[in-house]
């Protein structure tokens, strides 16, 4: 079992809201795409981040969107769509829809036209 399964969602939470306010983005768009790529709404979303959920049990209670699989490229050298364990290449999925939303890109290519 990789670590990172093992980490508090909630203590790498505020590392994604520094990344996207440093590049002028919202927390708001933030959790607009952690919500979209979880199917969580915004109580679930919370509730995950006070209970310090473990990214195993986070990605565990997660609904991915069906588009989540046109989420492509590279992420800390690994190309996400060729990622064999389910778990981490769920992680890559939002670390890469996190830079996404941090290098500017429009909201509706972020999350895949939907």
């Amino acid at each position: 079992m990789h670590r990172i399964y093992g980490i508090p969602f909630a203590s790498v939470y505020p590392l994604y809201i520094t990344k996207v306010e440093k590049k002028g983005r919202t927390t708001a768009e933030l959790d607009e795409v952690i919500e979209w790529l979880t199917g969580f709404d915004d109580a679930q979303l919370r509730a995950h981040l006070e209970d310090s959920t473990t990214f195993q049990d986070f990605f565990d209670d997660a609904h991915l969107h069906p588009n989540a699989s046109q989420i492509t490229g590279v992420i800390c050298g690994m190309r996400v769509e060729e990622i064999e364990d389910p778990l981490m290449q769920k992680i890559r999925y939002l670390d890469k829809l996190v830079d996404e939303l941090a290098k500017g890109r429009a909201m509706e290519k972020i999350l895949r036209g939907s």
